[in-house]
Protein backbone atom coordinates (compact mmCIF):
# COMPACT_ATOMS: atom_id res chain seq x y z
CA UNK A 1 0.00 0.00 0.00
CA UNK A 2 1.39 3.40 -1.00
CA UNK A 3 2.15 6.01 1.63
CA UNK A 4 -0.96 8.15 1.78
CA UNK A 5 -3.10 10.51 3.83
CA UNK A 6 -6.90 10.44 3.85
CA UNK A 7 -9.28 12.90 5.49
CA UNK A 8 -12.86 12.33 6.60
CA UNK A 9 -15.61 13.84 8.72
CA UNK A 10 -18.44 12.40 10.79
CA UNK A 11 -21.37 13.65 12.88
CA UNK A 12 -22.23 16.25 10.24
CA UNK A 13 -18.76 17.75 10.39
CA UNK A 14 -18.51 17.60 14.17
CA UNK A 15 -15.79 14.95 14.10
CA UNK A 16 -12.63 15.27 12.05
CA UNK A 17 -10.70 12.12 11.16
CA UNK A 18 -7.34 11.92 9.40
CA UNK A 19 -5.30 8.80 8.75
CA UNK A 20 -1.81 8.44 7.32
CA UNK A 21 0.37 5.53 6.21
CA UNK A 22 4.12 6.24 6.23
CA UNK A 23 5.79 2.87 5.67
CA UNK A 24 8.11 3.95 2.86
CA UNK A 25 8.81 7.42 4.24
CA UNK A 26 9.94 6.02 7.59
CA UNK A 27 11.94 3.24 5.93
CA UNK A 28 13.72 5.90 3.87
CA UNK A 29 14.55 7.78 7.07
CA UNK A 30 15.75 4.54 8.70
CA UNK A 31 18.11 3.80 5.84
CA UNK A 32 19.40 7.35 5.44
CA UNK A 33 20.17 7.83 9.12
CA UNK A 34 21.13 4.28 10.06
CA UNK A 35 18.46 4.21 12.75
CA UNK A 36 18.18 1.58 15.47
CA UNK A 37 14.85 -0.14 16.08
CA UNK A 38 13.78 2.23 18.85
CA UNK A 39 15.08 5.31 17.03
CA UNK A 40 13.09 4.27 13.94
CA UNK A 41 9.93 3.97 16.04
CA UNK A 42 10.47 7.35 17.73
CA UNK A 43 11.24 9.24 14.54
CA UNK A 44 8.55 7.40 12.56
CA UNK A 45 5.84 8.25 15.07
CA UNK A 46 6.88 11.90 15.01
CA UNK A 47 6.94 11.96 11.20
CA UNK A 48 3.40 10.57 11.04
CA UNK A 49 2.29 13.08 13.68
CA UNK A 50 3.79 15.95 11.70
CA UNK A 51 1.84 14.99 8.59
CA UNK A 52 -1.38 14.64 10.61
CA UNK A 53 -0.94 18.04 12.27
CA UNK A 54 -0.13 19.68 8.93
CA UNK A 55 -3.19 18.15 7.27
CA UNK A 56 -5.56 20.85 8.53
CA UNK A 57 -3.51 23.75 7.16
CA UNK A 58 -4.72 25.61 4.08
CA UNK A 59 -1.87 27.12 2.09
CA UNK A 60 0.24 24.84 -0.10
CA UNK A 61 3.48 26.06 1.47
CA UNK A 62 2.31 25.66 5.07
CA UNK A 63 4.46 23.44 7.30
CA UNK A 64 4.68 22.07 10.83
CA UNK A 65 7.88 21.59 12.80
CA UNK A 66 7.88 19.25 15.79
CA UNK A 67 10.87 19.19 18.14
CA UNK A 68 10.93 16.71 21.00
CA UNK A 69 13.57 17.22 23.66
CA UNK A 70 13.58 14.69 26.51
CA UNK A 71 16.06 13.46 29.10
CA UNK A 72 16.45 10.02 27.51
CA UNK A 73 19.48 8.70 25.57
CA UNK A 74 17.90 9.39 22.18
CA UNK A 75 18.45 13.12 22.65
CA UNK A 76 16.26 15.31 20.46
CA UNK A 77 13.91 14.58 17.58
CA UNK A 78 13.18 17.12 14.86
CA UNK A 79 10.57 16.66 12.15
CA UNK A 80 9.45 19.00 9.39
CA UNK A 81 6.19 18.14 7.59
CA UNK A 82 4.12 19.98 5.02
CA UNK A 83 0.51 20.12 3.94
CA UNK A 84 1.91 19.06 0.55
CA UNK A 85 2.63 15.59 1.96
CA UNK A 86 6.39 15.89 2.29
CA UNK A 87 8.15 15.02 5.53
CA UNK A 88 11.72 14.74 6.79
CA UNK A 89 13.40 14.41 10.16
CA UNK A 90 16.26 13.15 12.30
CA UNK A 91 17.22 12.18 15.85
CA UNK A 92 20.33 13.25 17.73
CA UNK A 93 21.54 9.74 18.58
CA UNK A 94 20.32 7.38 15.85
CA UNK A 95 22.07 4.21 17.05
CA UNK A 96 20.63 4.16 20.60
CA UNK A 97 18.95 0.84 21.39
CA UNK A 98 17.02 -0.23 24.49
CA UNK A 99 15.46 -3.51 25.66
CA UNK A 100 11.68 -3.85 25.10
CA UNK A 101 9.46 -2.24 27.69
CA UNK A 102 7.29 -4.06 30.23
CA UNK A 103 4.67 -5.02 27.61
CA UNK A 104 7.23 -6.23 25.10
CA UNK A 105 7.17 -3.24 22.77
CA UNK A 106 9.92 -0.88 21.65
CA UNK A 107 10.67 1.43 24.57
CA UNK A 108 10.18 4.76 22.83
CA UNK A 109 9.29 6.47 26.10
CA UNK A 110 12.51 5.27 27.69
CA UNK A 111 14.56 6.40 24.70
CA UNK A 112 12.95 9.85 24.55
CA UNK A 113 12.66 10.30 28.31
CA UNK A 114 9.78 11.29 30.55
CA UNK A 115 11.07 14.74 31.45
CA UNK A 116 11.30 17.42 28.80
CA UNK A 117 9.27 19.35 26.28
CA UNK A 118 7.57 19.19 22.91
CA UNK A 119 7.83 22.26 20.74
CA UNK A 120 5.42 22.70 17.82
CA UNK A 121 5.81 25.48 15.26
CA UNK A 122 3.12 26.06 12.65
CA UNK A 123 4.18 28.10 9.64
CA UNK A 124 0.89 28.88 7.91
CA UNK A 125 2.62 30.30 4.83
CA UNK A 126 2.57 33.98 5.68
CA UNK A 127 3.31 36.23 8.63
CA UNK A 128 4.97 34.94 11.77
CA UNK A 129 4.82 31.22 12.61
CA UNK A 130 2.79 30.12 15.63
CA UNK A 131 4.72 28.24 18.30
CA UNK A 132 3.60 26.24 21.34
CA UNK A 133 5.41 24.31 24.04
CA UNK A 134 4.08 21.55 26.29
CA UNK A 135 5.75 19.26 28.78
CA UNK A 136 6.30 15.63 27.92
CA UNK A 137 3.63 13.29 29.27
CA UNK A 138 5.20 9.90 28.61
CA UNK A 139 7.79 10.32 25.85
CA UNK A 140 5.73 7.98 23.67
CA UNK A 141 5.04 10.84 21.20
CA UNK A 142 1.30 10.17 20.73
CA UNK A 143 0.41 11.01 24.33
CA UNK A 144 2.65 14.06 24.27
CA UNK A 145 1.20 15.52 21.09
CA UNK A 146 -2.35 14.76 22.22
CA UNK A 147 -1.53 16.93 25.24
CA UNK A 148 -0.36 19.66 22.86
CA UNK A 149 -3.63 19.51 20.90
CA UNK A 150 -5.74 19.70 24.06
CA UNK A 151 -3.72 22.48 25.71
CA UNK A 152 -2.62 24.61 22.79
CA UNK A 153 -5.49 24.14 20.34
CA UNK A 154 -8.12 23.41 22.99
CA UNK A 155 -9.63 20.63 20.90
CA UNK A 156 -10.51 17.22 22.38
CA UNK A 157 -8.28 14.93 20.35
CA UNK A 158 -6.90 11.41 20.09
CA UNK A 159 -3.61 10.82 18.30
CA UNK A 160 -2.75 7.16 17.71
CA UNK A 161 0.69 6.47 16.26
CA UNK A 162 2.64 3.32 15.54
CA UNK A 163 5.73 1.92 13.84
CA UNK A 164 6.52 -1.79 13.52
CA UNK A 165 10.12 -2.57 12.59
CA UNK A 166 11.02 -6.07 11.47
CA UNK A 167 14.33 -7.69 10.62
CA UNK A 168 14.21 -6.26 7.11
CA UNK A 169 13.04 -2.78 7.99
CA UNK A 170 9.78 -0.93 8.52
CA UNK A 171 6.78 -3.21 8.00
CA UNK A 172 4.01 -0.88 9.19
CA UNK A 173 3.94 2.79 10.10
CA UNK A 174 1.29 5.45 10.34
CA UNK A 175 -1.20 7.19 12.53
CA UNK A 176 -4.72 8.35 13.15
CA UNK A 177 -5.99 11.71 14.37
CA UNK A 178 -9.54 12.18 15.65
CA UNK A 179 -10.80 15.56 16.81
CA UNK A 180 -14.17 16.38 18.30
CA UNK A 181 -15.23 19.88 17.30
CA UNK A 182 -17.55 22.03 19.46
CA UNK A 183 -20.69 21.15 17.49
CA UNK A 184 -20.28 17.46 18.42
CA UNK A 185 -18.76 17.80 21.89
CA UNK A 186 -22.20 18.41 23.43
CA UNK A 187 -23.38 14.92 22.46
CA UNK A 188 -22.04 13.13 25.52
CA UNK A 189 -23.29 9.69 24.48
CA UNK A 190 -21.56 9.87 21.11
CA UNK A 191 -18.34 11.16 22.66
CA UNK A 192 -18.38 8.32 25.22
CA UNK A 193 -18.94 5.76 22.45
CA UNK A 194 -16.05 7.15 20.43
CA UNK A 195 -13.76 7.21 23.45
CA UNK A 196 -14.52 3.56 24.24
CA UNK A 197 -13.78 2.52 20.67
CA UNK A 198 -10.47 4.36 20.68
CA UNK A 199 -9.56 2.84 24.05
CA UNK A 200 -10.30 -0.64 22.66
CA UNK A 201 -7.69 -0.26 19.91
CA UNK A 202 -4.50 -2.22 20.55
CA UNK A 203 -2.55 0.27 18.49
CA UNK A 204 -2.35 1.46 14.91
CA UNK A 205 0.21 -0.87 13.35
CA UNK A 206 -1.77 -4.04 14.21
CA UNK A 207 -4.53 -2.66 12.00
CA UNK A 208 -2.13 -2.15 9.11
CA UNK A 209 -0.55 -5.56 9.61
CA UNK A 210 -4.07 -7.03 9.42
CA UNK A 211 -4.32 -5.42 5.95
CA UNK A 212 -6.89 -2.86 7.06
CA UNK A 213 -7.10 0.14 4.75
CA UNK A 214 -7.58 3.66 6.08
CA UNK A 215 -11.24 3.79 4.92
CA UNK A 216 -11.87 0.47 6.69
CA UNK A 217 -10.32 1.82 9.90
CA UNK A 218 -12.49 4.93 9.64
CA UNK A 219 -15.57 2.76 9.08
CA UNK A 220 -14.85 0.69 12.18
CA UNK A 221 -14.52 3.80 14.35
CA UNK A 222 -17.17 6.19 13.08
CA UNK A 223 -19.00 4.40 10.29
CA UNK A 224 -22.30 4.65 12.17
CA UNK A 225 -21.82 8.35 12.91
CA UNK A 226 -22.40 9.71 9.43
CA UNK A 227 -18.90 9.04 8.06
CA UNK A 228 -17.97 11.02 4.93
CA UNK A 229 -14.58 10.26 3.42
CA UNK A 230 -13.14 13.07 1.32
CA UNK A 231 -12.49 11.99 -2.24
CA UNK A 232 -8.85 13.10 -2.41
CA UNK A 233 -6.19 10.59 -1.39
CA UNK A 234 -2.95 12.48 -0.84
CA UNK A 235 0.36 10.74 -1.44
CA UNK A 236 3.04 11.40 1.18
CA UNK A 237 6.81 10.91 0.97
CA UNK A 238 10.14 11.55 2.61
CA UNK A 239 11.59 14.59 0.89
CA UNK A 240 14.36 17.04 1.72
CA UNK A 241 14.81 20.19 -0.38
CA UNK A 242 18.55 20.46 0.31
CA UNK A 243 20.77 20.92 -2.76
CA UNK A 244 24.42 21.52 -3.55
CA UNK A 245 23.64 25.15 -4.37
CA UNK A 246 21.94 25.63 -1.00
CA UNK A 247 24.98 24.19 0.68
CA UNK A 248 27.20 26.66 -1.15
CA UNK A 249 24.88 29.48 -0.06
CA UNK A 250 25.29 28.40 3.57
CA UNK A 251 29.07 28.25 3.22
CA UNK A 252 29.09 31.74 1.75
CA UNK A 253 27.60 33.06 4.98
CA UNK A 254 30.80 32.01 6.80
CA UNK A 255 32.70 34.88 5.21
CA UNK A 256 35.91 35.26 3.28
CA UNK A 257 38.36 34.53 6.08
CA UNK A 258 36.72 31.25 7.06
CA UNK A 259 36.44 30.12 3.44
CA UNK A 260 40.12 30.92 2.82
CA UNK A 261 41.04 28.91 5.92
CA UNK A 262 39.10 25.92 4.57
CA UNK A 263 40.97 26.14 1.27
CA UNK A 264 44.38 26.26 2.96
CA UNK A 265 43.76 23.62 5.63
CA UNK A 266 41.28 21.21 4.05
CA UNK A 267 41.46 21.91 0.30
CA UNK A 268 37.68 22.20 0.30
CA UNK A 269 34.71 21.58 2.55
CA UNK A 270 32.23 18.86 3.39
CA UNK A 271 28.72 19.45 4.65
CA UNK A 272 26.06 16.96 5.76
CA UNK A 273 22.35 17.74 5.84
CA UNK A 274 20.94 16.85 9.26
CA UNK A 275 17.50 16.09 7.87
CA UNK A 276 18.41 13.60 5.14
CA UNK A 277 22.09 12.78 5.82
CA UNK A 278 23.08 13.75 2.28
CA UNK A 279 26.79 14.63 2.09
CA UNK A 280 27.97 17.46 -0.16
CA UNK A 281 31.58 18.08 -1.17
CA UNK A 282 32.80 21.56 -2.13
CA UNK A 283 36.22 21.75 -3.77
CA UNK A 284 38.74 24.52 -3.23
CA UNK A 285 37.64 25.91 -6.61
CA UNK A 286 34.06 26.16 -5.36
CA UNK A 287 35.23 28.00 -2.24
CA UNK A 288 37.44 30.31 -4.29
CA UNK A 289 34.42 31.20 -6.41
CA UNK A 290 32.45 32.03 -3.23
CA UNK A 291 35.26 34.32 -2.09
CA UNK A 292 35.22 36.03 -5.48
CA UNK A 293 31.44 36.49 -5.23
CA UNK A 294 31.82 38.01 -1.75
CA UNK A 295 34.36 40.51 -3.04
CA UNK A 296 32.12 41.45 -5.96
CA UNK A 297 29.20 41.91 -3.58
CA UNK A 298 31.30 44.06 -1.28
CA UNK A 299 32.54 46.21 -4.17
CA UNK A 300 29.01 46.67 -5.44
CA UNK A 301 27.77 47.72 -2.02
CA UNK A 302 30.47 50.38 -1.71
CA UNK A 303 29.62 52.03 -5.03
Amino acid sequence: MADQLIRATAAEGGIRVVGVITNRAVETARQRHGLSYVATAALGRTMSAGLLLASSMKRSQARVNIRVRGDGPLGGILVDAGVDGTVRGYVDNPTVELPPNAIGKLDVGGAVGRQGYVYVVRDIGYGYPYSSTVELVSGEIGDDLTQYLVNSEQTPSALILGVFVGANGVEASGGLLLQILPRAAEDEEMVATLESRIAALSGFTPLLKANKTLPQIFEDLVGDMGLEILSETQLVRFHCPCTFDRMLGALKLLGEAELQDMIEKDDGAEATCHFCNEVYQASSDHLAKLIEDLRVDRAGASN
